[in-house]
């Protein structure tokens, strides 16, 4: 079983088991589920250097990234560095996140927010809503094309922005459909956790000009952004390079400053 394997075999008993510990119509209670989102396509449409910062514990490939960082600090450092918009992974097992981290990032910053979530299960969704997230992301690799439908949908009636995330041309053409906002290349091979900018290359010119393209793993350079950007990319999924400083909202900002200049 590859780790993808092994990450959605658990998901599966976390979601069932949630489901019993907080049902449905209480999520539809809380009081976030009502507000209106900050869209993260629009912010990212507009901006010239299409920053989204993440905030992450640890991950299967980098074990701890950084686990002293309060999620509060986080996300006001990403909004006072004009980020387009934060990644809050939510997954405990395996990134150690949560659901808490999210409403935290909600409360403190005005960004658009990403539940970043292996999504199996229409529960997630209505969890993402309920927890004050904008986005979603839907990871192809694990989803048929019906499922993509089903939940891509489900997010549209909710108001919820969708990030489609591909690997390869195969999920790509399985994917396509007009419930997506967002189509994020992922550069990481999530098999052999191998990262290849020529994955975001080649897979450009096959995604359509009605999607915001989203280019995800490996960018940890203003270089890498300048190679990209030429290719119709808007948006640079950021994980580890900010998280691993001791300031990650400094490092933002840092960043963000050269690659304007």
């Amino acid at each position: 079983m590859d780790i993808l394997q092994d990450i959605v075999h658990t998901k599966r008993k976390e979601v069932a088991l949630k489901k019993l510990l907080v049902p449905i119509k209480q999520l539809e209670q809380n009081a976030l589920f009502e507000r209106n989102i900050f869209s993260l396509a629009n912010t990212l449409r507009l901006s010239r250097t299409g920053i989204i910062a993440e905030h992450k514990r640890r991950s299967p490939s980098k074990s701890v990234i950084n686990q002293n960082l309060n999620v509060f600090d986080v996300a006001m450092g990403y909004e006072n560095a004009s980020v387009c918009g934060m990644s809050v992974l939510t997954d405990t097992t395996y990134f150690g996140g949560s659901l808490d981290d999210l409403i935290l990032a909600r409360a403190s910053c005005n960004l658009p927010i990403l539940r970043k979530e292996f999504i199996i299960d229409d529960y997630q969704i209505l969890e993402a809503k309920a927890h004050g997230a904008d986005a979603i992301l839907l990871i192809a690799a694990i989803l048929t094309r019906a499922e993509i439908k089903q939940f891509s949908e489900l997010a549209k009636g909710l108001n919820l922005e969708v990030l489609l995330e591909i690997h390869n041309e195969n999920e790509l053409h399985k994917s396509i459909m007009p419930s997506l906002d967002l189509l994020g290349v992922n550069n990481r091979n999530l098999k052999t956790f191998e990262v290849n900018l020529e994955t975001s290359k080649v897979l450009s010119e096959h995604i359509p000009n009605d999607f915001i393209k989203v280019s995800e793993s490996g960018i940890s350079s203003i270089d890498a952004i300048k190679i990209l950007q030429p290719y119709g990319y808007k948006g640079f999924l950021i994980g580890e390079t900010f998280m691993k400083t001791e300031n990650p909202g400094y490092s933002a900002a840092q960043f963000i400053k050269e690659l304007e200049s």
